[in-house]
C-alpha cells in the first residue's frame, strides 16, 4: 500500500504543482526527460535560465554547453555531418545563423508558439525562430565629446573626424546584421560606411575594445551594442549610449528547435518559457532589453516602445553577407 499511496501522492503534487503554474496537469506530467541547450548566453545567464525553467518543469534535465556561436555552429555542423547532432535547442546571438539552419530544413515548426504582442521581425513568420530579446547596436559617446550624436549622420560630421570606432562584420555578428540593416536604408545605405571612411573611422574586432577606447577618451564615439555602455555608465564611467532618431539596428538572441530534437514537447515548452512575460522579465533582470513592449526595462534603459528598430531581411542578410564583409573589408582592413 505504501507505493500506491506514495503514488497517488506524488500525482496530487504534480496536479497541484501544475495549478499553481496555470498549466494543465497532463501537460506537466508529460513534460520529462532531457534537453540539450547549445547557447551562446553569458554563462551566469545560461546558469539562470535553465534553473528558471527548471523550476517550472522540474521533471525536465537539462544539459547545456555555454560558447561563442561560432564554435556552437562548428560543433553542431561537425555533428549532423558526423550523423548524430547533439542539440535539441539554439540560443544563440542572431536570426541570420538561424536562416541558415532554416534554409537547410534544420529547424522544427513551432507554429503555436506564444509570439502575441512581438514586433514583427523579432520572430520568423515560419515559426521556426524567435527572438528573446533586443540586443540593439547605437551610438556610444565620451561625455567630455564637445559633440553630442542624436543621428547616424552625426558621426559624419566634421566634430568626429578621426574620433570615431566601430566593430567589423567580420567579427561580430551584431555588426553584421547593423550593416544589413544600414544598407537596407535609403536614408544611410552602403554611402553611410563609405562616409565614415572618408571621415576617418577606424574598425575594431569587438565591442568591448570600442568601450574601452571610448571611456579613456583614445576615441570619442563608438558604434556599440547597448548594454556595455549602458551598464558602465550605471557605474560611473564617462561615457553614455544613444538610440539615434533613424533607429537602431538589433540582434534578437533567437532560440530555435533541432528537427532532431528527441523530446520536442519539452523544447516546445522551453521556446514558450522564454517568450512569457516570466522569461522577459528574466531577460530584464539579466540587464537586456526584453522583447516582448509591455515588459519593465533593465535600469538605464529607455522603454522599448519608444525605440525604432531599423528593420532588415534575415533571409536577404545572409545571402549578401560574404559580399557585405568584403566591402567592409575593402573599406576598413581585415
Amino acid at each position: 500500500m505504501r507505493t500506491t499511496f506514495s503514488a497517488i501522492g506524488a500525482a496530487f503534487g504534480a496536479a497541484l504543482g501544475a495549478l499553481l503554474l496555470g498549466m494543465p496537469a497532463q501537460a506537466a506530467d508529460s513534460l520529462s526527460g532531457k534537453l540539450v541547450l547549445y547557447t551562446s548566453q553569458l554563462e551566469a545567464d545560461a546558469k539562470q535560465t535553465v534553473e528558471a525553467f527548471k523550476a517550472r518543469n522540474p521533471g525536465v534535465e537539462v544539459e547545456w554547453i555555454r560558447s561563442g556561436t561560432t564554435e556552437l555552429m562548428n560543433k553542431l555542423r561537425a555533428e549532423i555531418a558526423a550523423g548524430s547532432p547533439q542539440a535539441d535547442l539554439l540560443l544563440i546571438a542572431d536570426a541570420v545563423t538561424m536562416e541558415s539552419l532554416k534554409a537547410e530544413k534544420r529547424l522544427l515548426p513551432f507554429a503555436d508558439a506564444p509570439v502575441q504582442g512581438y514586433r514583427p521581425g523579432t520572430h520568423d513568420p515560419d515559426g521556426t525562430w524567435f527572438g528573446t530579446k533586443l540586443i540593439t547596436t547605437g551610438i556610444a559617446y565620451n561625455t567630455a565629446a564637445p559633440l553630442k550624436p542624436a543621428s547616424w549622420l552625426d558621426l559624419l560630421k566634421p566634430e568626429a573626424k578621426g574620433t570615431t570606432v566601430m566593430p567589423s562584420p567580420l567579427y561580430s555578428g551584431a555588426a553584421a546584421i547593423h550593416m544589413a540593416a544600414v544598407k537596407a536604408q535609403p536614408s544611410l545605405g552602403m554611402a553611410w560606411y563609405e562616409k565614415m571612411q572618408a571621415n576617418g573611422a577606424t574598425a575594431a574586432k569587438g565591442n568591448g575594445g570600442i568601450l574601452k577606447s571610448v571611456a579613456s577618451g583614445e576615441k570619442l564615439y563608438g558604434v556599440i551594442v547597448d548594454y556595455l555602455p549602458i551598464r558602465e555608465q550605471l557605474k560611473g564611467a564617462p561615457v553614455a549610449f544613444v538610440f539615434p532618431k533613424e533607429g537602431v539596428s538589433a540582434v534578437t538572441e533567437p532560440v530555435g528547435i533541432l528537427n532532431t530534437t528527441k523530446n520536442p514537447a519539452a523544447a516546445k515548452a522551453f521556446v514558450s518559457f522564454l517568450l512569457s512575460k516570466d522569461g522577459q522579465e528574466l531577460a530584464s533582470k539579466q540587464g537586456f532589453l526584453p522583447a516582448l513592449p509591455g515588459v519593465k526595462p533593465p535600469e538605464g534603459f529607455p522603454d522599448p516602445a519608444g525605440i525604432t528598430i531599423l528593420p532588415y531581411e534575415p533571409a536577404k542578410a545572409l545571402k549578401d553577407d560574404e559580399d557585405n564583409k568584403k566591402d567592409f573589408a575593402d573599406l576598413f582592413g581585415g
